[in-house]
């Protein structure tokens, strides 16, 4: 995943990147959470370095996993208040606590931890409403994951509903949104397009759906931040080449200039 993020990165102007020293060790579990130590002095730096980005610029976080997103979509919601939606495109919905969590993987539980039931030194200064975030392309969410989309009102689309935007655009209109924050794990796309991620699932997205998506979003909608995460880079790096191409020409456009 060092590598992919490293490669994803290489694919931003360089003069406009700016690269976070991160703990490369491995750290002690705490409270059912794997290396708890070091994602806090990870969270930490992204913090200090989202601290130094100029008001009203939008930033594109790299990832390593999902758990990189904390602090961005932590920001965002500093920004925009009530005003802002998160759309997590991921195959899993990232809900679980460490009490449920089957791995111990903090990865897992960052979305729950932004909905304001994070493990000790792992919640942002801010939670956001849990009414406030649609998931898209989720196909693989452990029961009691789905318990809480349920009880906590959170909209939930599945692939099938992503081919066309409108599905989605309803659903952030119905947030109340005025800006959004888009989080894209890699493994919400069919392992038969991309497989380079950790934990594929079938039944995923295309990528022009996916693009189609997320420019219907910012045609909307104000962009408050956007993510990409979850590279695992292969020997066999043809195809994924010409997907992250696809996907980073699609986002990003004349903007990469």
């Amino acid at each position: 995943m060092r590598s992919g993020a490293a490669r994803l990165a290489e694919l931003i102007p360089e003069g406009r990147r700016h690269t976070v020293t991160l703990d490369s060790g491995i750290g002690n579990s705490r409270g059912g959470v794997r290396n708890a130590d070091v994602l806090e002095r990870h969270l930490q730096a992204v913090r200090e370095a989202l601290a130094e980005v100029p008001p009203g610029n939008r930033t594109v976080t790299i990832g390593g996993d999902c758990a990189v997103d904390l602090a961005p979509v932590e920001a965002a919601l500093s920004a925009f208040g009530d005003r802002l939606a998160l759309v997590w495109f991921d195959a899993h919905a990232d809900l679980n606590t460490p009490e449920s969590s089957p791995s111990g993987a903090f990865h897992g539980m960052v979305l729950r931890a932004l909905i304001g039931d994070g493990p000790e030194g792992l919640r942002p200064a801010q939670s956001l409403s849990a009414d406030r975030v649609v998931l898209a392309g989720a196909r693989s969410l452990d029961p009691g994951e789905r318990d809480l989309v349920e009880r906590r009102g959170i909209r939930h689309l599945g692939v099938e509903q992503l081919t066309q935007p409108q599905p989605l655009l309803a659903s952030v209109r119905a947030t109340g949104a005025e800006a959004v924050y888009i989080h894209i794990d890699l493994d919400v796309l069919d392992p038969q397009i991309f497989p380079a991620v950790g934990t594929p699932e079938p039944g995923g997205l295309g990528v022009d759906d996916l693009l189609a998506a997320v420019q219907a979003l910012t045609e909307e909608f104000t962009l408050a931040g956007i993510a990409l995460t979850e590279y695992e880079r292969t020997d066999d790096t043809g195809q994924e080449e010409a997907v992250l191409q696809r996907i980073v020409d699609g986002l990003f456009g004349s903007e990469r200039r």
